[in-house]
């Protein structure tokens, strides 16, 4: 069993290969009004329809792609994790360390009993015949935060939220016992305890450049750990930092600012055309290990635009007017996923940002009408296109398309 193309990404926006995914299941069904808060989620899904809108998501890579096989599910490669006894083993004594408050310890034999059917339902949706209580993890469909690959690297996420644990352990789980991550062992970057780390704060400019988010959810600790790994074992020369307000409605760097092309990225204009505060940092590594060069810059623009040597396009989210930007930001006008170079899906929902796309010479489509287009034929992705995806179940989740992908492999962008 292996992946259908060696781990590797080194920009945002190189056609995609392989794609880790999760669409939502019984998990999401579970979450109840008295428990939403505590699970990050403002509203309750309707989990029939946000499937519908997840697999048309789906279906858009796998027509960018050219292959089913590339879209991979989060539930798919942890039962085939299971399998195996060890990993099982080690998967149980993750989460009794990692939720302490549950007294997992206490019933640690009994899990290691059940069967890899019944193992699997209890990591996803907390449920088992054992008598014990725990909450699911509807938030593993934005897989994003999990880990990102980074060149050739993989960074496993250090949550920030009890919420989230257990699928930090979910992950771990897979990367280190899934045989399709057999050669993987010295190239999955893990962080120490007392940092947190989330995927959605990472961006991969190039195969030289990274951006990471000093946010809500990443701390300033888990940003210079990240900026170690990456300078001393990745082909990464550059780590920009941008420190971002530590609120809800901007909890990534992914929530303000992604790319849909190599030279054309979404803002949120608020934020990231804020100058003259030096709340942009760029790292380099220094002359003796684990030492970084630091230097203050007021525009992330223009740090990009000398790290890349190329101008930068930024188009704004929501449009012109404050108003309809904090509006759309907020329902994740600035969190477009770019398949391929030139090629992006957003939610429809954002109307003014679609607006904004088409007046850089994107052509708007929606995901049903890009698949009927293209049902019998091929994707060349000769034009700029910009494609509407129904999410009004999957926006009430707080994340867009980038959050809901953790890219495996892309082509190296030309």
């Amino acid at each position: 069993m292996s992946l259908p193309f060696p781990v590797g990404v080194s920009s945002e926006t190189g056609r995609l290969q392989q794609v880790v995914v999760h669409t939502p299941g019984l998990e999401m069904d579970l979450v109840s009004p008295a428990i939403r808060e505590d699970l990050l989620f403002e509203d309750i899904l309707f989990l029939d329809e946000a499937r519908k809108e997840h697999q048309q998501m789906c279906a858009v890579f796998e027509k960018v792609i050219g292959s089913k096989a590339g879209v991979l599910q989060l539930s798919d490669l942890l039962w085939q994790t299971f399998e195996q006894s060890d990993a099982r083993e080690s998967f149980v004594q993750a989460i009794c360390r990692g939720a302490r408050e549950l007294n997992l310890i206490a019933v640690q034999k009994e899990l290691l009993a059940l069967s890899p059917e019944e193992l699997h339902r209890f990591a996803l949706t907390g449920v088992s015949p054992l008598p014990i209580i725990a909450q699911p993890v509807p938030n593993l469909l934005f897989t994003r935060d999990l880990a990102c690959a980074v060149t050739d690297h993989i960074i496993l996420g250090h949550p920030a939220t009890r919420a989230r644990k257990r699928e930090s352990a979910i992950m771990d789980t897979i990367l280190t016992y899934h045989p399709a991550f057999g050669d993987m062992a010295d190239r999955i970057i893990r962080l120490p305890d007392g940092v947190t780390f989330e995927g959605g704060d990472l961006l991969v400019v190039s195969e030289t450049v990274a951006l990471i988010g000093h946010s809500e959810r990443t701390t300033f600790g888990g940003v210079i750990t990240v900026a170690r790994q990456l300078l001393e074992r990745t082909t990464i020369e550059n780590v920009v930092l941008v420190n971002l307000p530590k609120k809800r409605w901007c909890m990534h760097l992914d929530t303000v600012f992604t790319f849909s092309s190599a030279s054309e990225c979404v803002i949120f204009p608020p934020l990231i055309e804020l100058t003259g505060h030096g709340n942009v940092v760029h790292f380099t590594a220094g002359e003796h290990d684990g030492e970084l060069r630091t230097d203050v810059d007021h525009s992330l623009k223009s740090v990009l635009e000398k790290l890349l040597d190329r101008s930068l396009t930024f188009i704004p989210c929501g449009g012109h007017s404050l108003l309809q930007q904090q509006r759309e930001q907020w329902t994740d006008g600035s969190n477009f996923f770019a398949p391929m170079n030139g090629v992006v899906l957003g939610y429809a929902r954002n109307d003014r940002t679609f607006e904004m796309m088409a007046e850089h010479g994107y052509r708007v489509v929606t995901a049903d009408g890009f698949l009927s287009f293209y049902e019998s034929g091929s994707f060349d992705g000769e034009e700029k296109i910009a494609i509407k995806l129904e999410g009004n179940e999957l926006s009430r989740g707080r994340g867009g398309p980038r959050c809901m992908t953790m890219p495996l492999g892309r082509e190296p962008q030309t």
